[in-house]
């Protein structure tokens, strides 16, 4: 089961990064405001909700102890940042502010995952 676990949480970190790195790579066009929400930003928020799911459900099978409180908020962020994705993935150009507000909220919910134990 470990092992199991291990690769949903590598295939969560590959969604983060998906995610982030699709603000990241459009780093330059913030400044001339025609950022856009990616294919690769909505596919990594979607890979991360599907893998956190799957990974509530391996550790408690597992018998691990959750923290559930902990796991509500990273959802309902997660949720903000797909719902924020998913509204304007056809748009040719969203704020800056917005894209800046996806990536904050991720990089939020990473120290969320890495701070809180």
């Amino acid at each position: 089961m470990d092992v199991v676990i291990k690769i949903f949480v590598a295939l969560h970190i590959i969604g983060i990064a998906a995610l982030l790195g699709g603000f990241l790579a459009q780093m330059k066009s913030l400044r001339t405001g025609e950022g856009r929400m990616t294919p690769g930003m909505l596919h990594g928020a979607f890979t991360m909700l599907a893998t956190g799911i799957i990974l509530v459900g391996l550790n408690q099978a597992d018998g691990g102890d959750l923290n559930h409180i902990k796991i509500g908020i990273k959802t309902a962020v997660l949720v903000v940042i797909l719902g924020l994705v998913y509204v304007k993935r056809d748009e040719e150009k969203v704020p800056s502010g917005l894209l800046g507000a996806v990536a904050g909220l991720t990089t939020f919910n990473i120290f969320l995952a890495t701070i809180w134990t």
